[in-house]
């Protein structure tokens, strides 16, 4: 669905009306996932390996059933073989089959009428483990007599000699490379480390669950997608996924890390067998154990630049620790690295490695950030070595409108000179600093998606509009879906009132994630609405006794298209629905769509970094984040996913890491000593909205959602480097790093 070129002025997109949410949420009244009882609930918890890597030898779960007050016990062997290899791994995450493969891993599950019974029937489990040798690290885990953690399995598509916990490769790229670094005046290669980092929502995963004798189940839950909960469930349990349905609630952030299931199956499994509804809920120990955080990377870079700026060729190799089980995530990341990029010569390939930790989930445009930050920071140092802005570099090799990017496709209209231009004009860019300060920059970039979508929407009696969509709302989008509606209707946005059905209720959606929501749940709701407004033209034609064609929709009133159509009062919309059930009953749109055309995102982020040089602590100074968002339909969710992306980011660069000891064992598994960033450790993150319209949008909206967490490992890094003469090449930068790198 193309850009509207002939509707450019917006009369409710950009303006920014209350939160359809925030009073429920300030008041309490808002249903999370830990919220929801039933009559005659179950208590469920889950007991987790305490092993790293060891095979199941038995399960002896007859004590814990003979418990007073226990009403079932689930193992693996509770659920149904999965009907491909990437459903099977999701289920094997959730309960073990045969192995345990990291710590805090879930081998079985209890359901009793209350958490003390449940808790002892946990400890009264007996399992005998034969431990096994087990492997954390990214060299460790592909060295030849590495601990293999699937050894039975053969991943297709693999170059021969490929270590085998190597479960995915990639690699592409066009020129000719080597010419490139033979034409450059200096090369930089270096290679930089990223340790895992977990997503941080404040709301644990919770779901509550009740299947009835008839096979018949309902499924409440905080997730980002429901369908997909459904689907994967159905799947688990051997159910017809018509009789599951799933709810989603309220979601206290997600961010990526709820986009898959890890609780929902087992409660469902308990429910089940106990004949009663089961309510799980995570303890943040089990949060940080056994939900996916992102990945850890180990990163190969070279790039030669000519002394006046231009790139001639770029070189990188992505080694990605992806957790226990297969993950196609380093495809993303490798197409990231380069895509700020107009490069004549690239060349990039990378490898996902299995190893002993939880099973990797997305976070926030999954592989990017840890693919941009070498990158950025390499450009950073050739920029320095040959005294150059940083800024005008990258204008001088930064992808334009018609850039073959590093990946393949060529791109369309894109912000990324425009940010950079915006960047450089700032009064940040130009600010002085002082002692032991530096300016950090860095480019960033996300694919944005958009596929399946369902949107229904239909007129009230008074004037007023219901929408229903199918996404879980964790940015914003119930407002701005009702924003979208009320523009192309041309009513107030008071009158429409968009909720999120659950999954018998509307057709499917895809996840709430890769920034699709706005993009495709926007353009289906256009497209609804315009369903509608033909619908409520052809019932006024034949009111007025006059063609459809000659009736046109115009700021909520269908008028005659013209005086050849006759002289006729105009119709509100209030009035064609006051009336409907006389002119042929209920008027409703509806759009069911896969779209595409999402538009790629990019950002440019400045952070000004003080660095005491006595003690390696770090101090953010200032921070300004540039984005193009095609069309801010509400600038304050923009701004708040623009600076939230930017925190994170910030966090990722300076304090946040998964700590595993030499057994294998998480260390630091809650915040008190998993360190996300507070108030008071940042100061105002200021934000700038560039509207360059995506030309795959009738409004011209791109997503934001992603972006501003790609930019900043690297803008951090980059301004801790400059303030102390030297280069950092590992996050998260801690203090004890950053001396030790001052000192040499």
């Amino acid at each position: 669905m193309a850009l509207d070129t002939e509707k450019r002025e917006f009369k409710i997109l950009g303006t920014r009306p209350l939160r359809p949410d925030g009073v429920d949420k300030v008041t309490g009244r808002a249903l999370y996932g830990a919220d929801m009882s039933a009559p005659g609930m179950l208590t469920g918890k889950i007991l987790r390996s305490p092993h790293a890597h060891a095979r199941i030898i038995s399960i002896d779960t007859s004590a814990a059933e003979a418990l007073q007050g226990v009403k079932a016990v689930v193992t693996a062997n509770d659920f149904a073989k999965a009907s491909n290899s990437f459903m099977q791994d999701g289920l094997d995450n959730c309960m073990a089959r045969g192995k345990v493969l990291y710590h805090g891993h879930a081998v079985a599950g209890v359901a009793a009428v209350s958490e003390a019974i449940a808790k002892q029937a946990l400890k009264l489990i007996a399992v005998e483990y034969e431990v096994l040798p087990h492997v954390t690290e990214i060299l460790d885990a592909i060295k030849p007599d590495a601990p293999v953690l699937h050894p039975d399995r053969n991943f297709k598509r693999l170059p021969e000699g490929t270590a085998a916990n190597i479960s995915h490769t990639t690699d592409f790229g066009h020129g000719d490379v080597e010419a490139g670094f033979a034409a450059a005046d200096l090369i930089v290669e270096r290679t930089f480390k990223t340790e895992a980092t977990h997503q941080g929502y404040i709301e644990p995963h919770a779901c509550l669950a009740s299947m009835g004798p008839d096979g018949k189940a309902d499924l409440w839950c905080c997730t980002q997608g429901h369908y997909n909960v459904r689907g994967m469930c159905a799947d688990y349990l051997g159910m017809n996924i018509s009789q599951l349905r799933v709810t989603a609630s309220e979601i206290g952030g997600g961010f990526g890390g709820k986009t898959t299931v890890f609780i929902e199956p087992v409660a469902l499994a308990l429910s089940r067998k106990a004949g009663k509804p089961v309510k799980i809920v995570m303890t943040r120990d089990e949060v940080f154990k056994a939900s996916g955080p992102t990945l850890s990377s180990l990163t190969d870079v070279k790039i030669g630049m000519t002394k006046d700026g231009k790139i001639t060729a770029g070189y990188a190799m992505l080694r990605y620790q992806c957790g226990a089980f297969p993950s196609g995530t380093i495809d993303l990341g490798a197409m990231s690295a380069f895509a700020a990029y107009d490069l004549d010569a690239v060349h990039t390939e990378g490898f996902n490695v299995m190893t002993n930790r939880p099973r990797e989930a997305a976070y926030r445009a999954p592989g990017a950030p840890t693919a941009v930050y070498p990158v950025e920071a390499v450009v950073d140092e050739l920029c320095l070595e040959l005294g150059l802005d940083p800024i005008d570099v990258r204008l001088l090799n930064a992808a334009d409108e018609g850039t073959k990017a590093s990946y393949g496709p060529t791109f369309e209209a894109i912000g990324l000179k425009a940010t950079l231009e915006a960047a450089k004009a700032h009064p940040h860019y130009s600010a002085p600093l002082g002692p032991n300060q530096g300016r950090g920059v860095s480019a960033g970039f996300w694919f944005n998606f958009g596929g399946n979508t369902s949107v229904s929407l239909s007129l009230n009696d008074d004037g007023t509009v219901a929408v229903t969509e199918g996404n879980p709302d964790i940015g914003g989008s119930r407002a701005s879906i009702s924003m979208m509606a009320a523009e192309e209707l041309g009513i107030p946005y008071e009158n429409i009132r968009t909720i999120v059905a659950d999954t018998n209720s509307l057709g499917f959606n895809d996840v709430t994630d890769g920034s699709r929501v706005t993009f495709a749940v926007g353009l289906a709701t256009i497209e609804a609405a315009r369903a509608a407004i033909k619908i409520m033209c052809t019932r006024v034609a034949k009111i007025w006794d006059i063609d459809p064609e000659a009736v046109t929709w115009e700021d909520g009133y269908a008028k005659p298209a013209g005086e050849n159509a006759g002289k006729y009062d105009p119709m509100s919309l209030a009035e064609i629905a006051a009336i409907a059930n006389k002119t042929g009953g209920p008027i409703a749109g509806h759009h069911e769509v896969n779209a595409d055309g999402a538009g790629v995102s990019f950002g440019v982020h400045l952070a000004d970094i003080e660095v005491d040089p006595e003690t390696g602590f770090t101090k953010v100074l200032r921070y300004t984040v540039f984005q193009d968002a095609g069309k801010a339909v509400h600038p304050s969710y923009v701004e708040g996913q623009m600076q939230g992306g930017a925190v994170q980011g910030i966090g990722w660069a300076l304090n946040e890491e998964y700590i595993y000891g030499e057994d294998g064992r998480l260390q630091n598994a809650g915040f008190l000593d998993y360190r996300i960033p507070v108030a008071s450790d940042l100061p105002p993150i200021d934000t700038v909205i560039l509207e360059i319209p995506n030309p795959g949008h009738p409004y011209g909206v791109r997503g934001v959602g992603e972006t501003p967490i790609v930019p900043p490992l690297a803008a951090v890094s980059n301004g801790v480097s400059r303030a102390i003469g030297k280069r950092m090449s590992a996050l998260p930068m801690s203090p004890p790093k950053i001396l030790k790198v001052i000192k040499g």
